[in-house]
């Protein structure tokens, strides 16, 4: 068969899927309630990108159960977010799964490496300690990823901005089935026509099924990547999310909050609420930065680790500048929000 023709086939069933599901969100009323702390002022559909974890089913389905570790690891990790977007769980439970959903992912990743990787050593103890620091590490980025999840279009946007250059670097390392990437880039695309709308237009909202997901997916991609090169760099992929979602952990703390109580101080959230920027604007905002600097990292300096470690020092420091800046002159007005939510 043609292609070109299973893709198409793919993405209709991909929209089927979708659609399928907001039928059983309205049956069983699976719904997101906004609250002070929202970005958003109606009642939407929770849970549209379980399309994420059915993308990635379809392609073991249609192109062989290649990484079977992974899609047990996914599905394990997008299940117990599927139930907390239903009925909200203990933040331990959902730790405690995703250690174990992030440990069947490295494993798919040390599988992938035989032979040929810097991970492989006869050494227990550096064995042991690198899958410990890669597990904290991933399942970090994972609910920082989480986290980012606050307005419309930002999973999906960003999400597109990481697979694009990972599609463009797998033609010289082959780290994944190229057929992989790009079924997940066609659930992106379908959830990102019901969800990349301004602010009160989205017809679904990721939900955490969605937002763990398609995190684990990207992590997944990029361990590939690294395991194939040696090269830990490659997480600049996810760097313009990484600074802003662990600045903010640190601002918080500062602030001696909760972590783990909702919040509105991300720099996106603040341009979407506080600055009034629609939705769509600062989504596409977040991925244009973000491929910019993998599209520089790719292809305007030489493909060795030491500029590789060069160019993400740098780029680390002007994002962090960047966000300090703007967090100077725009945070007042939050906290402005923050008085004013009070005398109410």
């Amino acid at each position: 068969m043609n292609t070109y023709l299973i893709y198409g086939i793919i993405l209709v069933i991909l929209l089927i899927l979708e659609l399928l599901y907001f039928t059983i969100a309205d049956k069983f009323d699976i719904i997101d309630k906004p609250n002070e702390r929202s970005s958003h002022s109606s009642i939407v559909r929770r849970g549209g990108g379980i399309i994420f974890l059915l993308g990635a089913w379809i392609w073991s389905i249609v192109f062989g159960f290649q990484y079977p570790f992974f899609l047990a690891a996914v599905t394990l990790a997008a299940g117990i977010s599927f139930i907390d977007d239903i009925h909200s769980l203990p933040d331990s439970a959902r730790l405690i799964v995703q250690f174990a959903a992030m440990g069947l992912l490295v494993w798919q990743l040390f599988i992938m490496a035989g032979n040929n990787s810097f991970i492989q050593t006869s050494d227990l103890w550096i064995k042991i300690g690198f899958i410990a620091m890669a597990l904290v590490v991933c399942v970090g980025a994972t609910n920082i990823y989480n986290f980012m999840d606050g307005i419309n279009g930002i999973t999906a946007c960003y999400s597109a901005a990481v697979l694009l250059p990972l599609l463009l670097v797998n033609r010289t390392y082959n780290f994944v089935d190229t057929s992989f990437l790009l079924i997940i880039l066609l659930a992106v695309i379908v959830f990102s026509f019901f969800n990349f709308r301004p602010r009160g237009k989205a017809k679904c909202f990721a939900g955490d099924v969605g937002s763990v997901g398609i995190a684990f997916i990207l992590l997944f991609a990029i361990g590939a990547l690294i395991v194939k090169t040696g090269d830990i760099t490659w997480l600049i992929f996810l760097l313009v999310y990484g600074v802003d979602g662990c600045l903010t952990i640190c601002h918080r703390i500062l602030l001696h909050e909760n972590l783990g109580q909702a919040h509105r101080k991300h720099v996106y959230q603040l341009m979407a609420n506080e600055l009034k920027i629609s939705h769509p604007v600062v989504s596409l905002t977040y991925a244009i930065v973000q491929l910019a600097v993998s599209i520089g990292f790719i292809y305007l300096i030489p493909n060795n680790v030491y500029a590789h470690w060069i160019y993400l020092s740098c780029v680390f420091a002007l994002l962090s500048v960047m966000y300090i800046l703007f967090k100077k002159k725009y945070y007042h007005l939050h906290e402005e929000y923050l008085r004013n939510s009070s005398k109410r």
